[in-house]
């Protein structure tokens, strides 16, 4: 039968009133006297609650999964506490709290007062000593750990990323997933504090229910002191025992929680499988149990019975996991040697090349799990797919020259990136390496401490919260950043051709237009080179064609045309500087970019700024200035100048290491908000104008 769609989206809004109206329902606990039936319902209620949270702790494969556990901390501690106040306030003027405390009182503990203080305060101490503390340590450590270790993920997943092994879908899910992480290892350090302050908090309700049931008994209704004791001393003592059961099961819940690491399985199957891989262990333990039992004075029957239950389950285990590696030694096949090319049998010049030492030909043969080829062309892919151009193959090979463990990228049989990835080893980042074994380095890309280590410390790495990669990972970010720095000389006129080519039948009339405009293909492919030099993607080629063929009609000069491609790009270009809604940006004053103006000269076709040395020392020092108050606001800066000044200006700055990005005022959209930072005066005796 097919529900009417009114009842289905009515269900979840109901569900969703049940959890606020419960917590105020506790705090109505708090003051509104409750009748001794309604209190037995809320305290097996309470147990049991306890009990499923325990259970759901134990079957979560990963403590995200649970991550609504520090509110449920919170409002499990509240409803304890509120049960409490309800219980104290039926013993003490009804002198009856319900048939559970009442049970709890005489059954459980013998009716004795002296018996169900000792069996609390063994509870209190097990949860409070041993389990509260521990799990309040463990949070401590996970959080601190988890926000150490946020860094070194978010640059995995970069690496993850430009190798091609994700797309831009799982990334996002990945950060989300480090930052939910972060967010609840930090909740739980703060929540352990309610299991703590709740086991304190039952000792001294107890104390207080102890003494005023005493008084009460003794004094108000004339009791005598047994009969007192009887009635209201074991009543306390049962309601201390009835709040502090569920919330031992709390803390156990939590300890659970805060020491779970991410798993396939839940904890049982999880702790039975571990367990089960070691048979020899097993084996040992049942056979020192069985030996014990033979000792004179020892009772023979449980240490033997125990002792050949636990060898014969490990003698099980061992004889499976024996069977299991010979069958997966009996279907291996034997390794064929990498697909790499020689040197002799280099004759061309290739555009991209990768060269590898001969200690690192085992990444590029897939018989024996290297992957290097296949994360090369989804790194192709990737670009491609950002940037716009199809890159050329990389040509990967042998190099007998280099040392163990070394590569070397060359665009044009010039090096533009060297690193090391030692065999046997994995890169671990992060604060906590100096008790790893391992060379100190640091990551080629991001230039950040490492250590390479032994594959066998990597669950150590982990553990203490450094984030570990592959060499292949390593060698493939490496390669990815080159090409992104050398994407323009590595776009060729053939490539422009094919691009034209696949443009044409999408819009052949914008390829028309520009061969009767008679913009050649070296014209455009210099255009698209300026693009991808300064970072702007390509993608969009038809209205980049567009814009040129409009300004060819005025001027072909090489600025004239990069200014049209980008003035049609608009906002895409200063997108990636927008946060939040907002661009950060530093603008040059009046007098000083009228001087810069008068400063345009041109050299080989292309304008260029000639600027004194002391003027371009204050002018990079006053930019890089602005850049550090940008960053401490959560952005990058954008340094705005008029449209005839920016690319001058830019490749002035990037002559002197001074990285910025530098838009013009037209190239900044309107629907974004400017965030101004400073102002920037090339007089190296002026300060930053605000």
């Amino acid at each position: 039968m097919v529900l009417p769609s009114r009842c289905v989206t009515l269900k979840p809004h109901r569900a969703a009133l049940a959890v606020p109206l419960a917590v105020i329902l506790i705090v109505v606990m708090l003051v509104v006297p409750l009748p001794s039936f309604l209190l037995d319902f809320l305290i097996t209620t309470n147990i049991t609650f306890a009990m499923i949270v325990l259970v759901v702790a134990m079957r979560v494969k990963d403590p995200l999964e649970f991550s609504a556990f520090p509110s449920v901390l919170l409002i499990a501690t509240m409803f304890r506490l509120a049960l409490n106040v309800s219980a104290t306030r039926l013993v003490l003027l009804r002198g009856y709290a319900g048939a559970v405390i009442e049970s709890f009182g005489h059954f459980v503990v013998g009716g004795s007062v002296v018996v169900g203080l000792v069996i609390f305060l063994i509870l209190f101490i097990i949860q409070f000593v041993v389990i509260t503390n521990g799990a309040g340590r463990v949070a401590e450590v996970g959080a601190r750990f988890t926000l150490d270790a946020m860094p070194g993920k978010q640059m995995a997943i970069d690496a993850d990323l430009n190798a091609g092994h994700i797309d831009e879908h799982e990334a996002r899910r990945r950060r989300s997933h480090i930052a939910r992480e972060a967010d609840f290892y930090g909740a739980m350090d703060g929540a352990s504090k309610f299991v703590k302050g709740d086991s304190i908090a039952a000792v001294v309700i107890t104390m207080i229910n102890l003494l005023g049931g005493f008084v009460v008994g003794v004094v108000q209704k004339h009791l005598g002191v047994t009969q007192s004791i009887d009635t209201y001393s074991l009543l306390s003592v049962g309601d201390g025992l009835v709040s502090q059961i569920p919330a031992l099961l709390m803390s156990v819940a939590t300890g659970l929680v805060v020491t779970r690491s991410s798993n396939q399985e839940d904890f049982g199957l999880d702790l039975l499988l571990q367990l089960g891989r070691q048979g020899k262990a097993l084996q040992i333990g049942g056979g020192v149990i069985g030996v014990l039992g033979l000792l004179p004075g020892l009772p023979k029957l449980p240490f033997l019975a125990v002792g050949a239950t636990i060898f014969l389950l490990g003698r099980r285990a061992d004889y499976r996991q024996n069977r299991e590696v010979e069958q997966g030694t009996s279907v291996e096949a034997a390794p064929e040697s990498p697909v790499v090319d020689s040197d002799s049998a280099q004759v061309n010049v290739e555009a991209l090349e990768l060269e590898l030492s001969l200690d690192l030909l085992d990444v590029v043969d897939t018989q024996i799990g290297g992957d290097l080829l296949d994360r090369i062309k989804g790194l192709r892919r990737k670009l491609a797919g950002e940037l716009g151009v199809t890159l050329p193959p990389v040509r990967t090979r042998d190099n007998l020259s280099l040392s163990p463990g070394e590569y070397v990228i060359r665009v044009y049989e010039v090096e533009v990136g060297r690193g090391h990835a030692p065999a046997g080893r994995v890169l671990a980042m992060g604060d906590n390496l100096e008790s790893l074994p391992g060379e100190l380095t640091l990551e080629p890309v991001f230039q950040i401490p490492a250590k390479w280590i032994p594959i066998s410390a990597r669950q150590q790495a982990i553990v203490l919260g450094a984030t570990v990669v592959d060499r292949v990972s390593v060698i493939v970010t490496h390669l990815s950043e080159a090409v992104r720095r050398h994407a323009a000389e590595l776009l060729s006129r053939q490539q422009v051709k094919e691009m034209l080519d696949a443009l044409k039948v999408a819009s052949p009339v914008v390829v028309e237009e520009m061969a009767q405009a008679q913009v050649s293909l070296g014209e455009l492919q210099r255009v698209l080179r300026d693009l991808l030099e300064e970072d702007v993607p390509v993608r969009n080629l038809a209205p980049i064609i567009e814009g040129v063929v409009d300004r060819s009609r005025i001027s072909k000069e090489p600025d004239q045309l990069l200014d049209a491609a980008r003035s049609v790009l608009g906002a895409s270009i200063a997108n990636p500087y927008v946060i939040g809604g907002s661009i950060a940006v530093a603008t040059i004053d009046a007098m000083s970019e009228e001087r810069l103006l008068d400063g345009l000269r041109i050299v080989d076709g292309r304008q260029s700024l000639a600027l004194s040395p002391t003027e371009l020392a204050g002018l990079k020092r006053q930019v890089e200035d602005e850049k550090e108050r940008a960053t401490a606001q959560g952005f990058d800066l954008v340094l705005v100048c008029s449209t005839p000044l920016r690319r001058a200006l830019r490749t002035l700055l990037r002559s002197v290491g001074c990285e910025c990005a530098v838009l013009a005022v037209s190239e900044i959209p309107n629907t974004v908000r400017v965030v101004r930072i400073g102002t920037v005066n090339i007089d190296d005796t002026a300060s930053v104008r605000r």
